[in-house]
């Protein structure tokens, strides 16, 4: 090589990495990752079955060890890795994955339990009559062939058989920025929305509900969504349906009962569900549900045992399924590759009239290509007949001539062919029945031709042949329906306290936040006996039960919904409350307390803002938290006060000591906000507000060791409209109605 040129090739790196990533989506996209819209499959699993094909693994055949097929697929079609290869295999020899198992599997295989299949070389498999009918016709000249990615073999581009597999068996992938997900469905039901499809091609897609009523899944189970919301999944490709168990309640002597999961939905594992039940039981989450047993042994049984006879059923099962995979959502995403393996979010009925083209031209190029064979079968009977009837000149100019074929050519004209063909004629074959026979498997060749020609120029006798071919698939593989279409109302609320076991808890939070529950209701007057860390001290304890729902304030404005079921045990010092909500450790807790929905609270920040909310608008459901208060710059809440039944009053103080009294009415309520101005300063800010009853007036703490307080029901002095930048009177003490802590 020159030293003087370079390999590097200046160009924008934005455009290079583009074009590169561009290559490789549409690698997976179309080689990958979607199946077609005509066989339903993906290269991996069609590379497969033609691999097993080849090695004549038959239905009727013996098995072969899955090594052999792995070996042969990924040395002659499909250049990835051999484990990769080997599941996709065993997911086709699954009856709990596949509605119609394309691969018939010997050995370990795996289970619905989860358990993985065996390694390779213990396993065997051969085709399943499924699969040769996905590729029946292939050596009919029906598809295209293509060279495989060495050059050294061919391998098919599509299957041309007529089971409806994509359908049929779904599927399921991730793309570069595209997905699909098929559930699979009843053959009988697809082959007989197809039928219809045929005969009414303008069909609407909600016609095709009269026979496609919703996916089948293998694993049975229960689908409870509307026909309406079936419905418009399958018009748009897009959608999900809501599967259950199947659940039966079966009574007991004494009056008791036990629940009997009998199908689980399609794609859980029963394994991970036990567990998921069980753990439900061990954190006491679902403390209605006693115990779990999987007496499964063919079929599959689950039983369910609830924590008294007394126990609603419907309430036990409602909640099951709201918190375990007894039910599930399965997604659909009709995303696959037309005929021009371009990627289509297709309806029910696009992909039904894809796949029907698709098979109109297989029986048309299956028709043309046996008239081929059928001309060139007829081309050598001719020239056998003519043999026949000239048998003796014919022998006579093969014994006498030294280059008898051109001699035949020309005195009987015969083609090239026929004459090859008479000249490797058996002595044998000369019988007077041979002649009988050429002629009548012209004569059964010629009907045999005249039908053909018709079928290939009458689209009504096309769509006869296809309504009879599809018969026969559905004679064949037709089966009942294993998911029941039950549709339920939506699930109802349930009260999730009375799933917790109620129980008096003391909480305690300390100044560095760290939070625990003890057991009981502890005296809050021995508060002082609480040990903390080292440098730590109390800050907030109060009463409570494990079925409260508690709100973390933060002086960012954000509030965190804590479960007292939740919380750390009283023993050791508890743990810090920021591993269980994010908060980030610069920002100061205001204030723990128990919070019901009923509940009010004044809201009031450093700058003199305020407004009242609910119990409600301060519940959140995540880590996160919510945004209660917005903040200006630089301030932050400083007052969170439970507003006790009866207040009508609000009273608010400074850090000048300057207090103002006003009717609570003058506040708003809401979910979220800012709030109105309290108290104006010129400097400072806002040190304590209060809600009260202005009959009951209010007190103070008077300051230093003597503990003593000042009341005044009086108020007149302080009294004034919202938001005045100088109070009436300044306070004899420091700047605090009372403790904002609730002890």
């Amino acid at each position: 090589m020159d030293p003087t040129e370079s390999s590097v090739i200046d160009t924008p790196f934005d455009a290079a990495l583009s074009e590169r990533y561009l290559v490789y989506a549409l690698s997976t996209i179309t080689a990958r990752s979607l199946p077609d819209v005509r066989d339903g499959l993906k290269p991996v699993h069609r590379r497969l079955l033609w691999a097993m094909r080849l090695l004549r693994l038959d239905p009727a055949g013996a098995y072969k060890k899955s090594a052999r097929v792995v070996g042969d697929v990924i040395g002659k079609y499909h250049p990835h890795g051999d484990q990769s290869v080997y599941d996709a295999m065993v997911r086709l020899a699954q009856d709990f994955a596949l509605r119609y198992p394309l691969v018939d599997g010997q050995g370990n295989f795996g289970n619905i339990d989860g358990d993985n299949a065996a390694a390779y070389r213990y396993t065997e498999a051969k085709l399943t009559p499924v699969a040769m009918a996905l590729m029946s016709g292939i050596d009919e000249g029906a598809v295209d062939f293509r060279p495989t990615y060495n050059g050294e073999e061919e391998e098919p581009e599509v299957f041309p058989g007529l089971f409806p597999n994509l359908l049929a068996n779904g599927a399921s992938g991730i793309a570069v920025g595209m997905a699909t997900s098929i559930p699979p469905h009843n053959v009988s039901e697809l082959i007989e929305a197809a039928t219809h499809l045929i005969d009414d091609p303008k069909a609407e897609d909600s016609a095709l509900m009269d026979f496609v009523s919703g996916p089948d899944f293998p694993t049975g189970g229960v689908l409870v969504d509307s026909r309406e919301s079936i419905a418009n999944a399958y018009a748009t490709g897009r959608g999900s349906f809501r599967l259950r168990a199947s659940v039966s309640v079966e009574k007991e002597k004494g009056g008791g009962y036990h629940l009997l999961v009998s199908e689980i939905p399609y794609g859980v594992q029963k394994g991970k569900l036990i567990e998921q039940i069980a753990t439900l039981i061990a954190d006491k989450k679902l403390p209605i549900l006693a115990d779990v047993r999987d007496e499964s042994a063919e079929d599959l049984r689950i039983v369910l045992e609830p924590r008294a006879r007394t126990v609603d059923p419907d309430l036990l099962l409602e909640s099951l399924f709201r918190l375990t995979a007894l039910e599930v959502r399965f997604p659909l995403n009709l995303n696959v590759l037309d005929a021009n393996r371009t990627p289509l979010v297709m309806s029910l009925k696009e992909a039904l009239s894809n796949w029907l083209q698709f098979q109109f031209e297989v029986l048309v190029r299956k028709s043309q290509v046996r008239i081929g064979k059928i001309d060139d079968r007829l081309e050598l009977l001719d020239g056998f007949l003519i043999a026949y009837l000239n048998l003796d000149r014919v022998i006579e100019i093969i014994r006498g001539e030294d280059e008898p074929k051109p001699v035949l050519m020309e005195e009987f004209k015969l083609s090239d062919r026929q004459a090859e063909a008479i000249l490797n004629m058996r002595l044998r074959s000369l019988r007077k029945l041979e002649e009988m026979e050429i002629g009548r498997e012209r004569e059964r060749l010629a009907k045999e031709r005249d039908e053909l020609q018709k079928l290939i120029e009458s689209p009504a006798r096309q769509r006869t042949r296809m309504k009879r071919d599809l018969a026969a698939i559905k004679d064949q593989f037709g089966d009942d329906r294993r998911t029941r279409i039950e549709e339920v109302a939506a699930t109802r609320e349930i009260d999730w306290s009375a799933m917790i076991e109620k129980e008096p808890i003391t909480v305690i939070l300390s100044q560095r936040g760290w939070v625990r529950a003890m057991r009981g209701h502890v005296a809050l007057d021995d508060a002082e006996t609480l040990k903390f860390r080292e440098g730590d001290a109390l800050d907030t304890i109060f009463h409570a039960q494990t079925t409260d729902r508690l709100a973390l304030f933060a002086a960012n404005g954000r509030v965190y919904t804590l479960g007292g079921d939740k919380l750390p045990g009283g023993r050791g010092f508890g743990e810090p409350v920021r591993l269980s909500i994010d908060l980030d450790a610069e920002v100061e807790i205001v204030a723990l307390m128990v919070v019901r929905p009923d509940t009010k609270l004044l809201i009031a920040s450093s700058d003199g803002k305020g407004f009242v909310t609910s119990g409600v608008a301060t519940l959140a459901e995540t880590r996160k938290g919510k945004q209660l208060v917005n903040l200006r710059t630089g301030a932050h809440v400083a007052v969170i006060r439970v507003i006790e039944e009866g207040a009508d009053t609000v009273g608010v103080v400074g850090e000048n000591r300057k207090m103002l009294i006003f009717p609570l009415a003058e506040l708003p309520e809401l979910a979220r906000g800012q709030g109105v101005t309290l108290q104006r300063y010129r400097d400072g800010g806002l040190s304590d507000a209060k809600a009260f009853r202005l009959a009951d007036g209010i007190s103070w703490a008077l300051g230093g060791d003597s503990g003593r307080t000042r009341t005044e029901t009086d108020l007149t002095a302080w009294r004034a409209a919202r938001g005045p930048l100088v109070a009436c009177h300044r306070l004899d003490s420091p700047a605090r109605i009372s403790s904002t802590k609730r002890q």
